[in-house]
């Protein structure tokens, strides 16, 4: 039997505003897949630690704070240097189009924003983690 994807929700920074990710979270376990919450205001050390310690397939960080453009691409260098590879690193929140496009020219997959559906979120994890996973 294959095994489950498995994914890290994580609210990064200052950011107290959960229910989106808890939301998230939610659905992703409600589609079969093995979901770890890491709660309010994590580091992205502590995101891309707990990422190696679980063996997850996808990061999903949700950002509501104004600082995407600092946590993701300090999540994606530690991920780098952790040899953390074949991982997908995708977001969600209030993030400017123009500020989408360079996260997503550093590796982050596709950014979530207010009016996206589970629906499409649970897709969009599930068919990348079946394509790449090695």
């Amino acid at each position: 039997m294959e095994r489950k994807i498995r994914v890290i929700v994580a609210k990064a920074g200052l950011d107290g505003h959960d229910r989106g990710a808890k939301v998230i979270a939610a659905a992703l376990r409600d589609a079969g897949m093995e979901v770890i919450y890491t709660g309010l205001r994590k580091t992205p050390e502590m995101i891309v630690e707990a990422a190696l310690q679980e063996d997850v397939d996808a990061i999903g960080v949700s950002i509501l704070s104004g600082a995407h453009m600092t946590i993701f691409p300090r999540i994606i260098k530690l991920m780098k240097e952790k040899s953390v590879e074949n991982v997908l690193i995708f977001g969600g929140g209030i993030i400017p189009e123009q500020d989408i496009q360079e996260l997503n020219k550093i590796g982050v997959g596709k950014i979530f924003t207010p009016g996206a559906t589970t629906v499409e979120i649970v897709n969009y994890v599930r068919e990348w983690v079946l394509k790449n996973r090695e």
